[in-house]
């Protein structure tokens, strides 16, 4: 079992960065990476991109669990983002720095200038990074809306966000959130948004919080239309039918207006402080993972027995489906008490009679398809291949529906007591995309996570499609994921890494996946550890 480790929430923000664009500033973004061994880089979190802008404060924290016992190695990499794909290979590097979490942790904020390489400077750029160590797990929930906002564009209203501040300690106001820009509208609403209580205010209901409104425009000459200071404990007083009210002041249109009253009022919904609970609280509270792995068996795959097929084994007795099942499950197994896995088969033509099936049980027995242990599923892998006639096409929706009706069961009881991981390992040569499509849409709204290894050399560009990173996966008929719940990961990048690598590259997204379906359903561990019982 994992330990339980201290989290440390990262604040981001650069100054000078250069410039990359031709008739406008850069649109930066800032990734963070952690050393998996060797020259081998595993990306942990990154922060949204900020457009047109040379001195971003970026908004989004960076998360990372910090381990005492070992040296984490970082890197912190700034893009200019000019597309809408995840991969940063095609941006702009605008400079990094290499750094470890020890260093960070120890002077609290660390200023750097960054580098475009080793000893090659980015310009004046710089980046600076100020650790703070999570300890209270309780977060603050607001509605936020706003009336009769002064309008700031000469030929439209106003197109408003908010920005929320905290008073740092040496009287310094540091961004802990940033809302979405609500176009053309001097009475916006905007989205409900949950902030860590901690990155709020420190734990403190009486520490200054300034919030800014500001009216945005895409060249990132953004007007400010108001703001106000308040705190915390003022702000609780909202909910139910009682709304706290606050004046938006312009400071510069206060002096010059003897007349000035305001430039809008900004209204607080509702206020709550809310408990969130972690991976390990729910595992803790005994939530079991049941893992389910499916198996490419299609044709493009190659003939096993010649040495260049993806299914060949060597003769030392591995290929990359072996070595992804074992990476994979030799974690996932600890969270599962039972150890029975059912193993499945997808694209060949199965014995006796020779039809093709797109969810055939790997042990041939469709009434009992559990395989005892990681080992039990690498030997019915091993059986099955010489008795498969390798076929097509290549269809995710049978596998991902027949996990789905599991998890739909267990989300009936309406405890948070079984969660689903689906390995699917392939060549990547999708034929429903569609139909995978609504069933990922249909699967975020149950306990399910889809993990989604692709072997071989073959173009990805579906499976990164259906890795919801670089915004929401949608249906065809545009209904949109409920929650992220696809995890992509080519296993060439993993060829010359140690095993590990895999594994945690691969699972890094499922405690996030699991405590978001629980957090939506509003489901509590079932045991609640001692301290977070109210």
């Amino acid at each position: 079992m994992a330990q339980c480790v201290t989290k440390v929430e990262l604040s981001i923000s650069c100054e000078n960065l250069i410039d990359k664009d031709v008739g406008s500033k850069s649109d930066p973004l800032c990734v963070l990476l952690q050393n998996v061994g060797g020259d081998q880089w595993a990306e942990l979190d990154r922060t949204e991109k900020i457009k047109n802008c040379q001195k971003p404060e970026f908004s989004k924290k960076l998360l990372i669990d910090y381990y005492f016992e070992k040296v984490q190695k970082l890197k912190f990499g700034v893009y200019d983002i000019d597309n809408k794909s995840y991969d940063l290979n095609d941006d702009d590097y605008l400079g990094g720095v290499e750094c470890t979490l020890g260093q960070i942790v120890s002077s609290k904020t660390l200023t750097r200038p960054l580098e475009l390489k080793k000893g090659k400077p980015a310009g004046k750029g710089n980046i600076t990074i100020s650790a703070e160590e999570i300890k209270d797990t309780r977060v603050v929930s607001l509605d936020i809306e706003a009336q009769n906002l002064d309008k700031k564009d000469f030929l439209g209203k106003s197109d408003p966000f908010l920005e929320l501040y905290k008073q740092s300690e040496g009287g310094k106001w540091q961004l802990v959130y940033r809302s979405e820009v609500i176009k053309n509208n001097l009475n916006p609403c905007w989205r409900k948004f949950s902030v860590p209580l901690q990155t709020f205010c420190g734990g403190d209901f009486n520490k200054p919080i300034k919030v800014h409104c500001t009216d945005y425009d895409s060249d990132g000459s953004h007007d400010l239309i108001g703001s106000f200071e308040t705190n915390l404990s003022q702000l609780q007083k909202a909910g139910g039918s009682s709304l706290v009210e606050f004046e938006c002041i312009h400071p510069g249109k206060k002096q010059k207006k003897k007349s000035y009253k305001n430039s809008g009022i900004v209204r607080i919904k509702s206020c709550k402080i809310e408990t969130d609970y972690s991976f390990l609280d729910y595992i803790m509270g005994g939530c079991q993972i049941n893992f389910t792995v499916g198996i490419d068996f299609t044709g493009s795959n190659g003939d096993p027995k010649s040495p260049d097929s993806l299914h060949y084994i060597s003769p030392n007795g591995i290929n990359e489906y072996l070595t992804a099942i074992w990476s994979v499950g030799n974690v996932i197994q600890d969270y599962d008490t039972d150890k029975l896995f059912p193993a499945f088969g997808f694209g060949a033509q199965v014995p006796p009679n020779w039809q093709v099936s797109h969810e055939f049980a790997l042990n041939f027995n469709p009434n009992n398809p559990y395989c005892q242990g990681i080992q039990g599923i690498v030997d019915a892998y091993r059986q099955a291949l010489p008795q498969l006639r390798l076929y097509g096409p290549t269809n995710f929706s049978p596998i991902i529906n027949h996990v789905a009706r599991f998890a739909a069961q267990s989300a009936q009881q309406g405890t948070a007591t079984q969660y689903y991981v689906l390995l699917i390992i392939t060549d990547g040569e999708i034929t429903d995309l569609d139909q995978t499509r609504q069933a990922i849409v249909n699967a975020s709204k149950l306990p399910m996570s889809v993990i989604i290894v692709g072997v071989g050399n073959a173009d990805f560009k579906a499976m990164e499609f259906l890795d919801g990173d670089d915004g929401v996966l949608r249906s065809v008929t545009g209904e949109p994921a409920a929650r992220d719940i696809v995890q992509f990961v080519p296993f060439r990048q993993f060829q010359k890494a140690p095993r590990e690598a895999l594994s945690q590259t691969v699972l890094a997204e499922v405690p996030k996946q699991l405590v978001s379906y629980y957090k939506m359903q509003g489901w509590a561990p079932v045991k609640l550890p001692g301290a977070k019982q109210e």
